[in-house]
């Protein structure tokens, strides 16, 4: 389900190379959840500033390998900013996940590093007044509900669906930042991380201005009344209308 505003280009290329045409649902707004979040990671986000906090989460699927996930907790180390990482069990790492933590790592963020293996409310913890900056994997459902926030976007995707998406969101319409990746190997370092964090983050950054100006207006387009149902109309217009001919 998409919207012709986000991805026009897009869509004129795949009628173009199919010779079909491209119809479209609409956005999914994601619906506000109804549970409350959960009280150890209320306690955590509570104890920050408004917009403090970087939270990253890759998913229910998205598996990282051991020394992408020391970068990747390196690299949010050396921002300076207290975190939350929500992350699956590594590829080819033992559990407990803190067995991979880089050495030292625990001590030099105790009290502002939170790292768990666990499911967590991602709606209601991107919703939270202290969360700032949501580095994500660029999966669809993520992104639906990071759109609808005040988060600023970090874009890290792994495979797939979530490259185009972060090319889209990152490229097209400026609206996050993505992480550098290294050409001879397609890996992230700390130093990318970090720097994509300070971007987005950052007051008086010219590229920060930008990506808060251009997810502030997308967001309020994507939450506009009545834009769910006008979509759907057409779409069914155009459904019709191509039984008709």
């Amino acid at each position: 389900k998409l919207v012709s505003q986000l991805c026009s280009s897009c869509c004129r290329y795949i009628e173009q190379q199919f010779k079909k045409p491209v119809i479209l649902a609409g956005p999914v707004v994601p619906e506000s959840p109804k549970s409350r979040l959960e009280d150890n990671f209320a306690r955590i986000l509570d104890g920050f500033s408004r917009n403090a906090l970087v939270f990253c989460s890759f998913g229910s699927e998205c598996r990282l390998e051991k020394d992408q996930f020391q970068e990747l907790l390196l690299g949010l180390e050396l921002t300076g900013r207290p975190f939350l990482v929500a992350t699956k069990p590594l590829i080819g790492a033992e559990s407990p996940i803190e067995s991979a933590f880089p050495e030292g790592f625990e001590d030099r963020t105790r009290g502002r590093g939170f790292v768990t293996g666990e499911w967590v409310q991602q709606q209601l913890i991107l919703d939270h007044p202290s969360v700032g900056c949501f580095v994500t994997h660029c999966g669809s459902g993520s992104l639906s509900e990071a759109m609808v926030t005040d988060c600023q976007l970090v874009l890290l995707p792994n495979a797939g669906d979530q490259i185009i998406n972060a090319r889209l969101m990152g490229g097209d319409l400026k609206v996050g930042v993505e992480v550098e990746k290294r050409e001879e190997d397609g890996k992230f370092t700390r130093g990318g991380v970090c720097e994509a964090v300070r971007l987005v983050m950052e007051e008086g950054s010219v590229v920060g201005e930008m990506v808060r100006e251009n997810h502030r207006k997308w967001r309020e387009f994507v939450l506009s009344v009545g834009v769910e149902d006008r979509y759907v109309k057409e779409f069914v217009h155009k459904l019709q209308a191509l039984l008709d001919t």
